[in-house]
């Protein structure tokens, strides 16, 4: 596959593309309310439909620190401004328009934003959605004593000025490409509901969120199952079903069991694992298929250990571990290998990164050159520190678990102890995970918001919690190239400039490996065959990313 030749583009006919997919880009017309998914959609909300996930969602403030899991209720209680669709394309969603040039939402220097919203939204309690709602959701992400997701590109906003109840604009400080793509996922938030909570962190609303979705907040059994309800007056597509429901069932085995014994109708994230694949293809009344996702399964190690501070190490470990035949053996050959953490559809994809070579040969070398000395243990030491660290992930994942057990066998026989301690999903993925406190795990990460290339949130020196910071680089990577790059990628609007910065930072990561890349997976989805409108999005990170458009036969 060759290259596509990209046009010099200029920073003002950039601005048309920026934030989207392709080597045009589009911005799509949405004509809302039509049901673009759903095939002859109930007149009335009927039905349910029961979503079983393996890990449990948790934070239902769609702002604050999350997991991927947590998406699947933020996309189906609350709206952004604007929507990912399945092409790359970004449509109006609370908005009206996607601001462009051509309509006077962006000026020709992309500093100054104009957004224009729909007049018939209401929250879930009846109150309008206003200009306000958005001044204060944007507002609120940069609060420093709020616990936000993501600051980045919301830092950089300013002077915002409601027009009026259905309009208002705002000012840049720079340049920020990605920002388009950011508003996709930048959930709007109550401000009736939440200007009045002294610690906005801790407010009753995280626990019983007021959004502006196609489903309302029901009830939380905790370990169990969240169930939401159709809101009746939503004003976009569907929703086609009354309840949608999601299971928490942490064990993938079982999770499987009860997708084929209908128990729930849907196999949400981690979806139906490869070993279980063909049989799935043979159940009736079933449909099951393979989507190409964007996240990258993952050994991701936390670079201030003092065993990881050593490029050497991290070398000979990637080189240790067998990728191919974990591939074959333990995922029945489905995923892919791969080098980079970019999606293999992006137009920013590096195909010329070094591939991977088990050798532990060439493992054991490494360490031997590196001073990495074999004790009477077998386990090697280096100035008093033992090569030995903690593997960890999410408990009843089977295949995750098969791998650790492998892996730790091979790095073994090369003088590394590597120690698995496995925890429940609600735990490795709180301060365990945000604050760095491990040693290393296995994980499957989607880099990209929407299909945007910007990484800053994950590889930014300075959006690492651990160390004060805001963002997700919990690697805790720091290379000031990187950095440089990064800062650059997001002030650009020249794309062919952006996929030379964006193939270089794939690049040097490669070469420094904050995170050991094993393969992007093709996701086994599945749901019973009377749901209609079921439409994979590699886009976003959940697979009831549009549930509105679902509907079932009664």
């Amino acid at each position: 596959m060759t290259d596509p030749i990209i046009p010099k583009t200029t920073r003002r006919s950039a601005l048309k593309i920026m934030g989207v997919a392709g080597a045009a880009g589009l911005f799509a017309p949405y004509l809302l309310g039509k049901p673009a998914f759903a095939q002859t959609p109930p007149a009335a909300p009927s039905g349910r439909v029961i979503v079983g996930l393996s890990q449990e969602p948790t934070v239902f403030n769609p702002l604050m620190l999350k997991i991927e899991v947590d998406d699947g209720i933020h996309f189906s209680v609350f709206d952004a401004l604007f929507r990912t669709m399945p092409d790359g394309s970004i449509v109006p969603n609370l908005a009206i328009e996607v601001p462009s040039q051509e309509n006077g939402g962006l000026s020709a220097d992309g500093l100054q934003w104009r957004v224009k919203l729909r007049d018939d939204v209401k929250w879930h309690d009846g109150a309008p959605l206003t200009a306000e709602d958005v001044k204060f959701t944007l507002e609120l992400i940069v609060d420093p004593n709020f616990r936000s997701w993501r600051t980045a590109g919301h830092n950089l906003v300013y002077d915002i000025a409601v027009v009026s109840p259905n309009e208002l604009t705002w000012r840049m400080k720079e340049p920020f490409a990605p920002y388009l793509s950011f508003l996709t996922e930048t959930f709007i938030v109550p401000k009736h509901v939440l200007e009045r909570e002294a610690d906005k962190n801790a407010a009753a609303f995280n626990q019983a969120p007021i959004g502006t979705g196609a489903f309302k907040w029901g009830k939380r059994v905790a370990g169990d199952h969240i169930n939401l309800v159709a809101n009746a007056n939503y004003h976009g597509e569907g929703p086609y079903i009354e309840q949608l429901v999601f299971k928490y069932i942490p064990d993938l085995t079982v999770l499987y069991t009860q997708f084929k014994s209908g128990d729930i109708d849907l196999v949400g994230r981690q979806y139906i694992t490869p070993d279980n694949y063909a049989e799935a293809k043979t159940l009736k009344n079933r449909v099951v298929q393979l989507q190409p996702a964007p996240a990258v399964e993952q050994i991701y190690l936390n670079l201030e250990r003092p065993v990881f501070k050593d490029l050497a190490v991290r070398q000979a470990i990637y080189a240790a571990i067998d990728k191919q035949s974990i591939i074959d053996a333990l995922y029945y050959g489905l995923p892919e290998p791969v080098e980079s953490y970019m999606p293999r559809g992006s137009i920013y994809y590096n195909k010329d990164l070094p591939k991977h070579e088990f050798s532990l040969q060439k493992a054991a070398k490494l360490l031997d050159s590196a001073g990495w000395v074999k004790g009477r243990d077998g386990i090697r030491a280096k100035d008093g520190v033992r090569l030995s660290f903690t593997n960890s992930t999410t408990t009843g994942n089977h295949l995750r678990e098969q791998m650790q057990q492998f892996v730790q066998q091979t790095l073994k026989e090369i003088g590394i102890e590597m120690t698995i301690s496995n925890l429940p999903a609600a735990v490795i993925w709180g301060d365990f995970w945000t604050l760095s406190q491990f040693d290393s795990v296995v994980v499957g990460i989607n880099y990209l918001v929407g299909a945007d290339p910007d990484v800053f949130n994950r590889f930014h020196s300075g959006a690492i919690r651990a160390k004060g910071g805001r963002g997700s680089n919990t690697a805790q990577y720091s290379n000031p190239r990187v950095d440089k790059l990064l800062e650059e990628g997001a002030r650009s609007f020249d794309q062919a400039r952006r996929i030379e910065i964006y193939r270089e930072i794939q690049d040097t990561v490669r070469a420094d490996l904050p995170f050991l890349p094993l393969f992007s997976e093709n996701s086994v989805q599945g749901w019973k065959s009377d749901i209609k409108g079921v439409v994979s999005n590699s886009n976003t990170r959940s697979e009831s990313w549009h549930a509105a458009g679902w509907s079932r036969k009664a």
